[in-house]
Formats: structure tokens, C-alpha cells, sequence
């Protein structure tokens, strides 16, 4: 009888080694799901488990299977805190995210004091990896390189044209359109007006009857998509042609489902569109062939996790420590194209371009390309 009872606590802890040997690795992916921003959640959502798919189904990370949990932090700062707390104590070991720069700043100060890697697909405000802690990173660009491409483009192509600058107070918005104001007075041309606005109004008419008197030929908005599409629409109303232009945040369909035909010549400025990199082209067409447009940050979240997996796999563990050290000294091989991060955590990827929405009258479509 006590040889059975040895050898079944025997086969016991064995079997409980051989699981915890083959334990999930638990990362988690952290966006806008809800809220007005929420399409970009989806983008995130989609990377995520296109590139969790791959993964697992390449072996997974160091042979044990990859899970991610997805979390809503609805671009809220205080509720990016909060859940960075919880899946900090989830013990995940690797955090994708967040969207928004004002969400991304406070939260990465949860992961600083706990050691986890963050590498954020979006967050393009230069304050989170100047102050970020050697844990932080992104696979984005700044808004110093984003400002600075559309402040000296706008003094090139529009110099003899009444420019004005806004901007929706929020640390993205605020921080782009200093950046572009920088750069475009650098550049020898002035704004006319320089004004903030809030987010999440419904009623823009007093700043754009302000924009109208001022007779504003360029209007640059540091913010997103949704003010970016009624400020557009209620100048559209009141008669004015004036050309909108904005910055990444403007990358998605859900701008021309605001704006309809008034987006047209619209212009944004974008990272070199990703899904035109060759090596990404057979996870495109198989976004396509589910029915989801890889746009704007669905591959850079695809792209977060494979740097994330490579580091680990570099470093022969997924402790945050090891990681870290291996994200700083390897060059990573992703769907956004091969890059290095520098020491403050960001990627060594191509400059900012322009891009210009156009509507299709055959195919009653708004869309963006690449004009430069």
C-alpha cells in the first residue's frame, strides 16, 4: 500500500510539473473597446488575436501557449490606471497598449514601479519614453517627428494661406499641435489663431463662426477623429472650404463614416502605410479574406507582440528583466518592417508621411493614400 501511495503522489507531481511547464504565458492587450474612440480599440483587438493566432500556432512563446486577455480602458486616464493595476496583479507579463497618450502616460508609471514590459502600439506623445522608465517602449512614432513633417509641410504648400491651429487639450492633441506649430514657425509661417477646444462636444459653431471671420484657408487639429469630423461637417454648413488637416488619429474608417463626401481633401499625416510593407503582405490578404481592413494600428499591435515574443524568445524567458534587456539590444523582424529601438524606446522605423482622403464616386467611398 505505500508504494501505491508513493507512486501515485509520485505520478501526481509529475503530471503537476509537466503542466506548470506548459502554463500559459499571460500578456495583456489594453485599448479604447468602448467610448468614442472605440474603433481604434478594434484595431488593437484585431492585431492582437491575428497575432496571438500566429503565434500559438508556431509553438507559441518558448513552447508554451500565449493568452491574451483584452482590456478597456476607454482612453480614460484614470481608468487606465485602474486596469493596469489589475492585470499587474494577474501577474501578466508583457502589456500592449494603450491608445491614447494621456491614458498611456499615467499607466505606464503602474508598470514602471512593477517591471513589466509596455510597449504601446499608438501612443505617439515624445513624454512617454522620454520619461518612461526603461521598461517602456512603442512601435510608433512622436509627435515631435509627426509635428515636425506636417508643420514644415504646411508652410511649404500653403504660405500665402490663412492657417489656423486647435487643438482638444487632451495630451495627444495638445502635444501634436504644439509640435506643428513649432515647426511650421520654424519654418517662417504664422498661425493666424491658435485656440483650444473640448472634447466630446456636439456644438462647434461659435469656434467655427470665429474660423469663418478669420477667413482660415487651413485649419490643423491636434485631436481625433470624431471632433475632426463635425468641426469639418458644421464648416461644411456654414460655407467654408477650408482644408482640414490632421494626424494619425484621423486613421480610420470611422472618420469617413462621419464626413461622408465633405472629407474629401482632407489631409492626416501617418507612419508609411504598413500594409504596403511586402512582408506583411500575406497577413493582409488574410485580414482581407476574414473581412477586416488591416488599417492604422491593427498591424502595429500585431507588430507590438511579435517584438515582444522575439525579445523573449532572445533572451530564452519571458522574465520582464531578461525581456527588457533583450527589446534594447536586438533589431526585431515585424509586419511594420525590421527596426531597433533607441534608448529612449522608440523604434528606428521610416518618417511620417501625408495622406489625403478622396471619395469614389463609383464606388460611393471615402479613403485615404499616400501622397508623399
Amino acid at each position: 500500500m505505500t508504494r501505491l501511495l508513493a507512486a501515485a503522489f509520485s505520478l501526481v507531481i509529475s503530471l503537476a510539473l509537466t503542466a506548470a511547464a506548459r502554463a500559459d504565458v499571460d500578456i495583456a492587450v489594453i485599448g479604447p473597446l468602448t467610448g468614442q474612440y472605440a474603433s481604434f480599440g478594434a484595431q488593437f483587438r484585431a492585431g492582437a488575436e491575428m497575432a496571438q493566432a500566429d503565434i500559438n500556432a508556431a509553438g507559441g512563446v518558448l513552447g508554451e501557449k500565449l493568452n491574451v486577455s483584452l482590456n478597456d480602458d476607454a482612453c480614460d486616464p484614470k481608468q487606465a490606471v485602474a486596469v493596469a493595476n489589475k492585470v499587474v496583479g494577474e501577474g501578466v507579463k508583457f502589456v500592449a497598449g494603450h491608445f491614447c497618450s494621456g491614458s498611456s502616460i499615467p499607466a505606464s508609471k503602474v508598470y514602471e514601479e512593477e517591471g513589466i514590459v509596455m510597449i504601446s502600439p499608438a501612443s505617439t506623445n515624445p513624454t512617454l519614453t522620454d520619461d518612461g522608465g526603461p521598461n517602456v517602449f512603442r512601435v510608433c512614432g512622436r509627435d515631435d517627428q509627426q509635428g515636425g513633417v506636417a508643420g514644415a509641410y504646411i508652410a511649404k504648400n500653403f504660405a500665402n494661406k490663412n492657417v489656423a491651429i486647435i487643438q482638444d487639450k487632451t495630451a495627444y492633441g495638445k502635444g501634436l499641435a504644439d509640435e506643428t506649430k513649432r515647426a511650421m514657425n520654424a519654418a517662417g509661417k504664422k498661425e493666424l489663431i491658435y485656440e483650444a477646444f473640448s472634447a466630446g462636444e456636439k456644438d462647434y459653431t461659435a469656434l467655427v463662426t470665429k474660423l469663418k471671420q478669420a477667413r482660415i484657408d487651413v485649419l490643423y487639429l491636434g485631436g481625433y477623429h470624431t471632433e475632426a469630423g463635425l468641426i469639418l461637417r458644421q464648416m461644411r454648413m456654414q460655407g467654408m472650404d477650408t482644408i482640414l488637416i490632421g494626424g494619425d488619429a484621423l486613421v480610420t474608417q470611422e472618420y469617413a463614416s462621419i464626413v461622408g463626401k465633405d472629407g474629401a481633401g482632407t489631409l492626416m499625416t501617418f507612419s508609411p502605410d504598413p500594409r504596403k510593407n511586402p512582408a506583411a503582405a500575406e497577413i493582409v490578404a488574410r485580414f482581407r479574406a476574414k473581412g477586416i481592413e488591416p488599417e492604422g494600428y491593427v498591424l502595429y499591435t500585431y507588430a507590438a507582440l511579435q517584438a515582444w515574443q522575439q525579445a523573449a524568445e532572445a533572451a530564452g524567458s519571458t522574465d520582464p528583466a531578461k525581456v527588457i534587456a533583450a527589446l534594447d539590444a536586438n533589431e526585431f523582424d515585424t509586419v511594420i518592417g525590421k527596426f531597433k529601438f533607441n534608448k529612449r524606446g522608440d523604434p528606428n522605423l521610416p518618417p511620417y508621411a501625408f495622406y489625403r482622403w478622396s471619395f469614389d464616386e463609383g464606388k460611393n467611398e471615402l479613403t485615404y493614400a499616400q501622397i508623399n
